[in-house]
């Protein structure tokens, strides 16, 4: 078995698939982490020396070797599904779940989180605001392509564990 999160920055990724994981008795891996540890490099680093579309490269190379793998569970970064036919690939291989949040609810995470994320650094509250809300449009439409959507700030466990019954 292999499944899929995916979503939007700040919609709970990583803390749902280890839930998944545990809840599954599956291994969990987090593609953010899995290319820091790989390149032993901090994404943000990363991004300072390199350009965005040299990670997004490594990132898709890394979620081919991460496929190779069987009883898993991913949490995926933001941009993840949005390059290099990532989503096709993850909807093949195994299950997709999009926690879907709303804008305001992202806006809300991003604004307590202690975290910077690299497409947000440099940017004021204001171009945050606007930049989160365009690419939030531009990528949902890769996320709804996901075989199950749930509202991310409405996580049950047992509800998406009942969902992937079916699938």
């Amino acid at each position: 078995m292999k499944i899929f999160i995916v979503g939007f920055m700040y919609s709970g990724k990583t803390t749902f698939g280890k839930k998944i994981a545990n809840t599954l008795s599956l291994k969990h891996i987090d593609t953010d982490k899995y290319f820091e540890e790989k390149y032993n490099i901090s994404i943000n680093d990363f991004f300072e020396k390199y350009s965005e579309d040299s990670f997004r490269k490594l990132e898709h190379e890394i979620l081919l070797e991460i496929i190779k793998q069987d009883n898993i569970v991913v949490s995926t970064g933001g941009g993840l599904p949005c390059y290099y036919n990532n989503m096709d690939i993850m909807n093949k291989e195994g299950k997709t779940i999009y926690l879907n949040m709303s804008f305001s609810e992202i806006i809300s995470r991003q604004r307590h989180s202690k975290r910077i994320r690299p497409l947000l650094k440099n940017k004021t509250q204001e171009e945050c605001l606007v930049f989160i809300k365009d690419l939030l449009e531009e990528r949902e439409k890769t996320y709804k392509k996901s075989q199950i959507t749930i509202k991310g700030r409405d996580i049950k466990k047992s509800e998406t564990l009942n969902m992937l019954r079916f699938l």
